[in-house]
C-alpha cells in the first residue's frame, strides 16, 4: 500500500444480543458471507448492564487466525457491565462453517429490601451463525449463488478415464461449474450407489487404480474443465452385505444393542412366514384385485399375529408378578411403606395407580416378552397396608386381590397393543397394495421368494467363522428407511420409537441402519470408520451432498462435518432435507452450516406452481431497499470492549452491516435423479423453459445428466444397466440452435447464471400470465440485468400460443440475446427406438430452433417487448437490459450516501429540530398556517414534517422490504415527496434564524434531482437511501453537539437526548420572551406544542435537568430559567407561561421544581453559581401581587438577580400566600367552582412543612378536574392533593439544605426568612425542623404496634411500610394512598429518609405500582383505582366519566425516572462490593426494558405521557388543562412527552455520578 492509499475499510457484521442473551436478528437465522482478507468481524453488542452481564461471559467457538476449529473449544469474552455504555466484542472470522455462541451469567435476583438467596450461575441456550465457504476454481471465486451443478450417476459414466473425460468435457463446455457424483465407493449387492459396500474403497469397476484415479480425475476437472467436485456422503446406513458388519454387528441396531426391537423382529419373521404359507391357508399368492388383498389381510390375524402373541411384549405377566408380590408379603420384605398409609380406604383405581406409579418396572420400552413387571417389594407394601403382615390364612385373599389389580393395570396396555395392531394391519395393507396393485407401484406379481409378501425390516447376517463368535441375537440388524412426517430429531429405531413394530417404515432392504449412540465412545469402531470415510471424501471434493440428512443424527452430522472441514475448511455442504417443518429445517441448516437445501422444480404441477417456486428462489424484489449502513451513517458509540480496549463502532474506516433476515438458501434443480423427466410429468418441450426459469433464480442451480439431452423417463439408479450417451460429450458446444437437446442454450443459461451470481445480481421481478412466466433479474447498483420470457409446456397446452401482454420495461433499454423454441419427437416409435438401445441411454429426437419475430421497441422512457404470434409452448426469449439513468448508479449510490456529514456540519440543535421533527401544530405555526406535515395517500399524515417523520414511516418498510407499502406507491407515482422535503428547507433557509438550513437543502436537492431521473420503480429505494443518509447524518450532528455522556452513551441514552431536540425550537406563538423569538421547550407533541399549551412551568422544570443539563445544553437551560424567573409572582412561577403575556399561577409545585432546577444548574453547568448573580427583568413587581398586562409601563420596569428570585420565593411562602387567580371565573375555567380559584399556602412552623390547596382545586401535577355534568363530577377534582404533598416537602427540604450550605460558604447572601409573625427562621433551622418531623409525619410503619411513634390513624391505613402521599389533606384517607410521588422526595432529599424504611417503601412501589414502562398513579388495592383512562367517555360513572381517573391508576412514564433514581440511590447505599453495586445497576436495567422497547418502536421516537394498566396502549392519552387565553384544550394526545424522557436522562446522569460518591 502506498503512503497515500486509504486503509481498507473494516467490514463489520453487527450482532446485537438482547437482555436474555438471544440474538436480536430478524428471523433468527444468521448467514454470513465467506471469510475475507483482511478478516471481517462479527460485532456482538450487549447493552450496558444487561442481565447476562452479571458475572457474565460470552463464549464463542470461532478459532483465532491460524488455529483449527474445535467445536468444544469456546473462547471466553468477559462481560464487564457499564450502565452508561454498550459492550462491543469483535470476533474476526477466518474460517467457513457453523459456529456457536452462548453466554454464562448469574441470574439477577428479585429485588427485595431484605436480601435473597443468590441464584446459581446459568447459561443461555446455544445459538449459531453460519459462514459461507469460499469456493475457488482457477483463482476465480464462485459464490454459492453462482453454482451451476451437474449431477451424474457415477456407475453410468462408462470407462475411466476415456468415457469420464469425454462426459466431463461436455459438462464443462456447457459452462456448468460443479459436478455432483453419486457415491463413488464400492457398491453392495443391490448395485445401488447409495448402498455402499466399503466406504473406504473407490469402486474398482470405475477406478481401477482406486484413489489415484480419483485424484487424477479431480485434477483434470479443475485444470482442464473448470469444474469442482461434489459427492454424496452416506452416513446413516451401509450395504446389507458390507463385510465389515460381520466383524462389527454392534455398528447396527440388533437385539443386543437394541433389545426393544425384538417384537418387531418376531413380527417381521411371522409376516415373511405368512407370505410363504399363503397357499397352505388357501389364500391367493398373486393379488389381482382389492378382494384378493382383503382376503390375505383377513387371514393375517389368525395365521400370523395371533401366532406371534405380540401382546406379551406389552403387559405384565399377572400370574408371575402376583405370586412374587404375595411371596414378598409373606416373607415380610416390603418397601415404600410410608406411601401407602390409608390404602384400606382406596378405590380399586387408586391402588392400581399406586402400583403403576411406584412399582412398575420397564414401562417405557418393549424390551422383551413380559418385560414390564411389578417390583414385588413395593407391591408387598401395598398388601401390608391393606391386609397387615403376611399370614397363611389371608394368602389366597391377597393373591386374588393382587391378580385383580394387575389385570386392571394391564387394561391400558392391551388397549395400547390393540391400537398398534390396528396400525400394523393398515400399514401392511397399504404397502402390499402399493407393491402389487397400485398403478404407480412396481406391480411385483406373484408372492414368492424373489418378491416376498412384504419387505423385511431386518438383515440377517450369515453364520460363518466371523459371525459365529457373536451372540446370535447380534446377527439381526434393522434396515434403514424413512417414515412419513417423522420427527427428524427422533431415532426411529430407538427405544422410545415403535415405528419398526408398527411397520411405519418405508424400508430399504439393501441398507442396514447404523447405530452411532450419543458419542464416539458409544461405538468407537463405527465413529472411527465413518470419520476415515468422511475425511477421504473431503480430501478430493469441494462439496458434500448429505444423503438422507433428515434421518442422520444431528450430532453425528456435526461431528463428521467438523472432520471434513478440518481437511477442507471451505467445504460447500448441500442436503436433501425433508423434515416437513420449516423450523426444523432451520435447526439442521444453522447447526450444520448447510450451504443450501436441495429444491426441485419438477415438483411443480402447473405453470402457477412453477412461478411460485421461481419466486421463492429469486432473491429480493427489484428496487429492494438497501439495509447496510450508509457510509455517512448514524454515529454509534465508543465503548469499553471486553478486553478493556476501546472498540469504536461505525468508525470512518468501517462498513457496518446489519445482519439481514435470511431464508434458507436453495440449490434449485431443474431435475434430479428422483424426479420424472419433463417428457413424463409435463410436456417434453417444457425442458427448455423450465431450465431457463431455474437458471434465472438467485441461488445455486443444478441439473442432471439426461435432462439437457431430453431423456424420455427417470433413470432407475439401482437397476439401470445402460451407460450415458450425450451428443454434447462428443462435439464442441456452441451457443445457439441445434439438435440433440438443449445443451447449447443451457451453455448460455449457465453463463448468465454464473455471471449474475458472481457479480451480485440479486434483485428479481417475476410475472405470471397464463402459460407465460417472465423473470427480470438485475444488479442492485449497476441496474444491468437479464430479462427472460418463458412459455411453459404442460399437458393440454398443445401448440396453442396463448398470449402475453406486451411487456413495458419502464426507463429501461434492452437488446435481444436470443429467442428459441424446443421441439421434441414424442411419438411412440421415437420412444421405442430410445428404449430399444440396450447399451446407451439416449434422449428423444429433439431440436432447438431460432425463433424470429420478437419485437423490441425502444422509446425515450421505456422499452416495449412483444412476443411473436409464433411463440409456442417450449419457447424462451432472453434480453439483456440496462437503465440509462442508472448506468453509473454505483456512482449514484456513492452520491446519495456521501457528503451528508458536511451538509449538516453547520446545523445547530435548533436547526435539527426543524430538519428532523416539527409536528403538525408546529409546522402550521412556522408557516403561518399554510403547511403541515406530509400526507401519504393510503397511509395518512406523517408524525413529523422533518426527517424523523419520513424515517419512521420508512423504517419497517426498508427493514422488511415492503415494496407494496403506500409510501412506495406514492413515490413511484410522482416527485411530490421530494419536492416537499426540499421546499420546506429552502423556504425556511431564507429566515435568518435558520440560514444554516441551506446546506442540507442543497444536499437533498442534488440527490433528489438525480433520483428523479430514475425509472419510477427505483425511486423508493433511492429515496429511502437518501432519507436514511440524511437522517443518520443529522443524528450524528446532534450527537456532536451533545456532551460526552451522550456521545459515548448507549443508544437508548442517545435516543432520549434527541427528544430534547424534538421538544426545543422556535415558535411564533410560544417564545420564552414576549418581545423576541427564543427557542422554547414543548411539554409534549403534538398537542402540547404551540400557543399557550407549549410551555408549562411544572413540565419544563421536571424535564430540564435531563433534557438540557445532562446533555450539555446549558444555554437552553439558562434561557428557560431566566424566562420563568422573569414572571415570578406570588412567590410562584406560572403553570402556563404564554410568552409571559398571560401567565397563570395555579400550581403549588411548579416553583419547587423550578428551585430544584436552579440548584441543579449551579451544580451541573460550568460556572453554574454565576447564575445566582445574573439579573432578569421582572414581568411583575417584586413582592407585589398586583396584576397588569405585559405592555403596561410597570411590566419589565424592574430587575432582580436569580438569588433574589430564589429568596423571594422562599420568603413569600414563609409569610404565607393567599390570593385569588387573576381573571378568575368561568372565562378562565368553566369547569372549576368559584372557591377553586382561591390559592392559600402556609407553613406549619412546628414541623417546617408547607401546606396549601383545598378540596376544590388541584395544585400539583395530578391536576385532573372533574367536568361531567352527567356523572355529577363537574368541579370536583380527581386528585385535589391539598395539604402537604410529599414531593413538595422533599423539594422544600432540598432547597433549604442547598441555600443553607451556600450561605455558610458565603455564596448566598440571605441566612433565612421571616415568618408571618415577624420571627426570623434560618434556613438551617427550617431544614432541621423538616428533618426531625418528616418520617414521623409521613411514614406508615410496617407493624401496627409502632403506630404510636408516628402520626398515624391506624384504622384508615390500607397498606403499611410506605410513605404517605399527603399529610393532613381534606380527606384523611387520601393521605395514606400509595402513589409514585414519594420517590421524588427520596431523590432530591434522601437525607429525610431512613435507609431501610426507604428501601421497604421502594419495594412496595416496585411490586404494586411499577408497570412495564410507567408507574401506576394509585395503588391497585385502593377502592378508587381505575387504571383505564378514556377522556372521551361521558357516562354516569363519577370516577371515570370525562377521564376523571387520569391519575387514579393509569401508568405515567415520568415518575419512573424518579422511582429508578431513588431505587438506585438507596440500593447502592447498602452495597459495598463491586459485584453488589453492579447488581444494583442491573436491577435498574431490567426495569428499563419496557421504555427501551417503547422508544424504539414509537413512530414519534419518544416516550408517551402514560399507558393504561400493565403498559397497555392508551389511545386517549390526553390532558385536561386550562389556559390563560380562555381556550379549552381537549383530547390532547402526547405520544412523546418531554418529562418522560428527561427524567430517564436524569437517571443516567445519576448512574455516572453515584459510583463516585
Amino acid at each position: 500500500m502506498s503512503s497515500n492509499s486509504l486503509p481498507t475499510p473494516q467490514e463489520v457484521y453487527y450482532l446485537p444480543l438482547n437482555d436474555a442473551g438471544h440474538p436480536d436478528v430478524p428471523g433468527g437465522y444468521i448467514y454470513l458471507p465467506p471469510p475475507t482478507e483482511p478478516a471481517y468481524v462479527v460485532r456482538f453488542a450487549i447493552e450496558d448492564t444487561s442481565s447476562i452481564c452479571r458475572e457474565g461471559a460470552l463464549w464463542v467457538n470461532v478459532p483465532k487466525k491460524g488455529e483449527k476449529f474445535n467445536r468444544h473449544a469456546f473462547i471466553e469474552y468477559k462481560l464487564y457491565p457499564d450502565f452508561n455504555r454498550t459492550i462491543y466484542i469483535d470476533v474476526p472470522i477466518h474460517l467457513a462453517g457453523a459456529f456457536a455462541f452462548y453466554t454464562t451469567y448469574t441470574p439477577l435476583p428479585s429485588f427485595t429490601s431484605t436480601g435473597t438467596t443468590p441464584p446459581k450461575p446459568t447459561r443461555t441456550e446455544t445459538f449459531y451463525f453460519d459462514v459461507s465457504p469460499k469456493l475457488i476454481v482457477k483463482a476465480a471465486i464462485l459464490p454459492i449463488n453462482s453454482l451451476s451443478i451437474f449431477s451424474v450417476i457415477s456407475k453410468l459414466m462408462g470407462e475411466y478415464p476415456k468415457d469420464w473425460e469425454r462426459h466431463l468435457g461436455g459438462i464443462g463446455q456447457r459452462e456448468y461449474n460443479m459436478v455432483h457424483f453419486t457415491p463413488l465407493m464400492q457398491r453392495g449387492s443391490s448395485n445401488s450407489p447409495y448402498s455402499i459396500y466399503d466406504q473406504l474403497t473407490f469402486d474398482p469397476a470405475c477406478f481401477p487404480n482406486g484413489e489415484d484415479d480419483v485424484a487424477a480425475m479431480i485434477k483434470s476437472m479443475e485444470n482442464n474443465h473448470d469444474l469442482l467436485g461434489l459427492t454424496d456422503v452416506v452416513w446413516n446406513h451401509t450395504a446389507n452385505n458390507s463385510k465389515w458388519l460381520e466383524e462389527h454387528p454392534e455398528a447396527g441396531y440388533n437385539l443386543e444393542t437394541a433389545p426393544w426391537l425384538e417384537a418387531a423382529l418376531e413380527l417381521d419373521n411371522a409376516l415373511l412366514q405368512y407370505g410363504t404359507d399363503l397357499a397352505k391357508y388357501g389364500l391367493p399368492t398373486e393379488l389381482k384385485s382389492a378382494d384378493d388383498l382383503q382376503r390375505v389381510m383377513d387371514g393375517m390375524k389368525p395365521h400370523c399375529l395371533d401366532l406371534v402373541n405380540v401382546w406379551e411384549f406389552y403387559v405384565v405377566k399377572v400370574t408371575r408378578d402376583a405370586q412374587a408380590a404375595v411371596d414378598a408379603w409373606m416373607s415380610g420384605i416390603t418397601s415404600a411403606d410410608s406411601q401407602v398409609d390409608g390404602a384400606t380406604d382406596w378405590s380399586l383405581g387408586q391402588r392400581v395407580d399406586f402400583l403403576r406409579s411406584n412399582a412398575l418396572i420397564g414401562a417405557d420400552e418393549l424390551a422383551g416378552r413380559f418385560h414390564r413387571r411389578i417390583d414385588p417389594h413395593v407391591a408387598a407394601a401395598l398388601l401390608t397396608s391393606i391386609y397387615g403382615h403376611g399370614s397363611p390364612d389371608r394368602q389366597q385373599t391377597a393373591r386374588k386381590a393382587m391378580t385383580q389389580w394387575l389385570n386392571t393395570l394391564n387394561v391400558p396396555y392391551y388397549q395400547e397393543y390393540d391400537a398398534d395392531v390396528s396400525v400394523i394391519k393398515q400399514q401392511v395393507m397399504d404397502r402390499v397394495r402399493y407393491l402389487r396393485l397400485d398403478g404407480n407401484g412396481p406391480k411385483l406379481g406373484p408372492i414368492n421368494k424373489q418378491h416376498a409378501f412384504i419387505e423385511s425390516y431386518f438383515t440377517r447376517l450369515p453364520l460363518n467363522e466371523t459371525t459365529k463368535k457373536h451372540n446370535p441375537r447380534a446377527l439381526f440388524l434393522v434396515n434403514n428407511g424413512w417414515v412419513w412426517a417423522a420427527d427428524a430429531m427422533k431415532d426411529n429405531a430407538g427405544s422410545s420409537s415403535r415405528t419398526y413394530l408398527r411397520r411405519e417404515v418405508i424400508v430399504w432392504g439393501d441398507c442396514v441402519k447404523l447405530r452411532y449412540g450419543k458419542k464416539p465412545e458409544d461405538n468407537p469402531y463405527l465413529w472411527d470408520f465413518m470419520t476415515r470415510y468422511t475425511r477421504l471424501m473431503a480430501k478430493y471434493f469441494a462439496g458434500f451432498r448429505i444423503d438422507n440428512c433428515h434421518s442422520t443424527p444431528l450430532h453425528v452430522a456435526e461431528y463428521l462435518l467438523d472432520q471434513a472441514r478440518d481437511v477442507r475448511p471451505d467445504l460447500a455442504v448441500f442436503a436433501e432435507l425433508f423434515t416437513g417443518d420449516e423450523k426444523m429445517d432451520y435447526i439442521f441448516v444453522k447447526r450444520l452450516g448447510l450451504s443450501a437445501l436441495i429444491r426441485e422444480a419438477m415438483q411443480a404441477w402447473s405453470t402457477r406452481e412453477v412461478s411460485r417456486l421461481v419466486h421463492m428462489h429469486s432473491g429480493r424484489p427489484i428496487g429492494s431497499f438497501e439495509l447496510d449502513r450508509p457510509s455517512g451513517g448514524r454515529k454509534r458509540t465508543p465503548s469499553a470492549a471486553a478486553n478493556g480496549a476501546v472498540s469504536l463502532i461505525a468508525k470512518s474506516t468501517e462498513i457496518v452491516h446489519d445482519i439481514r433476515q435470511s431464508p434458507v438458501h436453495a440449490l434449485f434443480m431443474d431435475c434430479t435423479h428422483d424426479n420424472e423427466m419433463p417428457a413424463q410429468k409435463r410436456d417434453a418441450r417444457d425442458t427448455l423453459p423450465n431450465a431457463a426459469l431455474v437458471n434465472m433464480c438467485a441461488c445455486a442451480t443444478g441439473s442432471v445428466m439426461g435432462y439437457d439431452e431430453v431423456y424420455p423417463r427417470l433413470i432407475d439408479i439401482v437397476s439401470e444397466p445402460r451407460l450415458y450417451h450425450s451428443s454434447f460429450s462428443d462435439h464442441e458446444v456452441k451457443v445457439g440452435a441445434g439438435r440433440g437437446g438443449i445443451g447449447r442454450i443451457k451453455k448460455l443459461l449457465n453463463q448468465i447464471h454464473a455471471f449474475m451470481g458472481r457479480h451480485g445480481y440479486d434483485e428479481t421481478f417475476i410475472h405470471h400470465e397464463g402459460e407465460y412466466i417472465t423473470v427480470h433479474r438485475m444488479h442492485p447498483k449497476t441496474r444491468k440485468g437479464y430479462f427472460t420470457v418463458a412459455h411453459t409446456a404442460f399437458p393440454g397446452y398443445g401448440d396453442g400460443h396463448g398470449t402475453l401482454t406486451p411487456v413495458h420495461l419502464s426507463g429501461t433499454k434492452a437488446k435481444l440475446v436470443g429467442s428459441w423454441n424446443l421441439e421434441v419427437n414424442v411419438s411412440e416409435s421415437a420412444k421405442q427406438a430410445v428404449f430399444d438401445d440396450k447399451a446407451f441411454l439416449r434422449g428423444l429426437p429433439s431440436s432447438v430452433s431460432d425463433l424470429p419475430g420478437v419485437s423490441l421497441v425502444v422509446k425515450e422512457d421505456e422499452t416495449v417487448l412483444t412476443m411473436p404470434s409464433q411463440f409456442p409452448p417450449g419457447s424462451i426469449a432472453i434480453f439483456e437490459t440496462w437503465i440509462p439513468g442508472a448506468e453509473h448508479s454505483e456512482g449514484l449510490d456513492q452520491l446519495v450516501t456521501t457528503g451528508a456529514t458536511e451538509a449538516f456540519s453547520d446545523s445547530s440543535l435548533v436547526d435539527l429540530n426543524f430538519i428532523m421533527y416539527r409536528s403538525e401544530p408546529e409546522e402550521r405555526d412556522t408557516s403561518g398556517g399554510k403547511d403541515g406535515v406530509y400526507i401519504v395517500p393510503g397511509h395518512g399524515p406523517l408524525v413529523y414534517a422533518g426527517l424523523q417523520g419520513w424515517w419512521s414511516c420508512l423504517r419497517d418498510v426498508v427493514r422488511y422490504n415492503q415494496l407494496g407499502h403506500p409510501i412506495c406507491n406514492h413515490l413511484r407515482e410522482g416527485n411530490w415527496a421530494m419536492d416537499y422535503i426540499v421546499g420546506r428547507l429552502d423556504r425556511m433557509a431564507k429566515n435568518k434564524l435558520y440560514s444554516s438550513l441551506l446546506k442540507p437543502a442543497t444536499w437533498l436537492s442534488s440527490r433528489f434531482d438525480a433520483i428523479k431521473q430514475l425509472p419510477s420503480f427505483l425511486r423508493p429505494r433511492y429515496f429511502a437511501l437518501a432519507i436514511q443518509t440524511a437522517y443518520d447524518a443529522a443524528w450524528a450532528r446532534g450527537m456532536d453537539l451533545f456532551n460526552d455522556d451522550v456521545q459515548n452513551g448507549q443508544a437508548f441514552v442517545q435516543s432520549l437526548a434527541m427528544i430534547s431536540v424534538q421538544m426545543t425550537g422556535y415558535m411564533h406563538s410560544a417564545s420564552l420572551d414576549p418581545f423576541q423569538s427564543v427557542p422554547s421547550m414543548a411539554a409534549g407533541l403534538p398537542h402540547f406544542s404551540s400557543c399557550w399549551a407549549r410551555c408549562w412551568g411544572r413540565d419544563i422544570f421536571i424535564s430540564l435537568r435531563g433534557l438540557y443539563l445532562a446533555t450539555g445544553r446549558y444555554s437552553d437551560a439558562y434561557n428557560h430559567i431566566m424566562a420563568f424567573a422573569s414572571v415570578l409572582k406570588h412567590g410562584m412561577i406560572p403553570n402556563l407561561l404564554s410568552d409571559g403575556k398571560l401567565p397563570r399561577y395555579n400550581s403549588r409545585d411548579s416553583i419547587w421544581f423550578f428551585l430544584q432546577t436552579v440548584q441543579d444548574y449551579t451544580k451541573m453547568a460550568p460556572n453554574g453559581l454565576d447564575l445566582l448573580k445574573d439579573k432578569v427583568q421582572r414581568r411583575f413587581l417584586p413582592y407585589d401581587d398586583t396584576y397588569f398586562d405585559f405592555d403596561d409601563p410597570r411590566a419589565y420596569s424592574q430587575e432582580s438577580t436569580i438569588e433574589e428570585i430564589v429568596q423571594e420565593a422562599l420568603q413569600r411562602h414563609a409569610t404565607g400566600l393567599s390570593f385569588r387567580e387573576a381573571n378568575a371565573g368561568p372565562i378562565l375555567d368553566m369547569q372549576m367552582k368559584d372557591e377553586a380559584f382561591n390559592i392559600d399556602i402556609r407553613v406549619d412552623w412546628n414541623t417546617g412543612i408547607i401546606f396549601g390547596g383545598n378540596q376544590s382545586n388541584c395544585g400539583t401535577w395530578m391536576d385532573k378536574m372533574g367536568e361531567s355534568v352527567k356523572a355529577g363530577s363537574k368541579g370536583v377534582p380527581g386528585t385535589p392533593r391539598d395539604g402537604a404533598p410529599v414531593e413538595i416537602t422533599g423539594l422544600l427540604a432540598s432547597t433549604l439544605l442547598w441555600v443553607s450550605e451556600l450561605h455558610e460558604k458565603g455564596l448566598y447572601r440571605h441566612e433565612g426568612v421571616r415568618t408571618e409573625a415577624g420571627d426570623f427562621v434560618s434556613f438551617k433551622t427550617w431544614a432541621s425542623r423538616l428533618q426531625e418531623s418528616f418520617e414521623r409525619c409521613y411514614y406508615v410503619p410496617k407493624d401496627r404496634r409502632d403506630d404510636s411513634s408516628y402520626d398515624v390513624n391506624s384504622p384508615i391505613v390500607n397498606r403499611r411500610g410506605i410513605y404517605k402521599d399527603l399529610y393532613k389533606s381534606g380527606k384523611e384517607y387520601e393521605d395514606y394512598q400509595l402513589r409514585p410521588n414519594f420517590p421524588i422526595a427520596m431523590t432530591v432529599a434522601p437525607q429525610l429518609f431512613t435507609s431501610d424504611k426507604a428501601l421497604g417503601a421502594l419495594e412496595m412501589a416496585d411490586k404494586y405500582l411499577r408497570g412495564p414502562t410507567g408507574m401506576a398513579t394509585l395503588d391497585p388495592s385502593d377502592l378508587n383505582y381505575r387504571p383505564y383512562y378514556v377522556n372521551s367517555e361521558d357516562s354516569n360513572d363519577f370516577s371515570t366519566s370525562k377521564g376523571r381517573n387520569y391519575h387514579q391508576g393509569p401508568e405515567w412514564i415520568w415518575p419512573t425516572g424518579f422511582f429508578l433514581r431513588a431505587l438506585l440511590k438507596f440500593d447502592l447505599l447498602r452495597k459495598s462490593s463491586k459485584a453488589e453495586r453492579t447488581e444494583a445497576f442491573q436491577q435498574i436495567t431490567r426495569r428499563l426494558e419496557g421504555c427501551k422497547v417503547a422508544i424504539r418502536e414509537s413512530p414519534w421516537a419518544g416516550l408517551p405521557e402514560l399507558t393504561q394498566k400493565n403498559g397497555e396502549f392508551c389511545g386517549d392519552s390526553v390532558s385536561n388543562r386550562w389556559c390563560g387565553c380562555f381556550v379549552r384544550l381537549t383530547m390532547i394526545q402526547s405520544p412523546t412527552q418531554a418529562w418522560s424522557a428527561g427524567c430517564l436522562l436524569d437517571l443516567f446522569y445519576d448512574a455516572k455520578v453515584f459510583p463516585n460518591e
